[in-house]
């Protein structure tokens, strides 16, 4: 059977992300983390292959060896369909505090409660409560 995850790429900033969304879910895991050693291309010590679940999702991560020009965009987010008002409510605070909003925390026509935030490490999540 084909595994499709996505695959999240930082430059230097894995691990934290990694802590900082396994404290905003209850079932997050960090399944596995495989680090830089001496002589390796990154950094001693850095994330080079990480593996983290939050719910039935599976995600990769790695801080990149080499720096780039780009980094996340809003354009590919991770859809989190949430339980209660109360979880979204404090996921929202969470990940937008010293990221960006794009669709603040409101009820839309498709939704009873949605928003779009970027984290603090750029990446996008969009929060939805049916």
């Amino acid at each position: 059977m084909t595994t499709v995850r996505p695959f999240l790429m930082f430059q230097g900033d894995a691990e934290a992300a990694m802590d900082f969304y396994s404290t905003l879910f209850a079932e997050a895991e960090i399944d596995a983390i495989e680090r830089y050693r001496e002589g390796e291309p990154g950094k001693t010590g850095a994330i080079k292959r990480a593996t983290f679940t939050i719910g039935d999702q599976s995600i990769l991560l790695f801080d990149s060896p080499v720096r780039h020009d780009f980094t996340f965009t809003p354009a590919f987010s991770l859809f989190v369909e949430c339980d209660t008002e109360e979880q979204i409510q404090w996921l929202f605070e969470q990940l937008s505090d010293e990221g960006r909003v794009f669709m603040p925390l409101e009820g839309y026509g498709f939704s009873r409660l949605f928003c779009w935030v970027g984290d603090r490490f750029g990446v996008s999540w969009q929060l939805n409560l049916a």
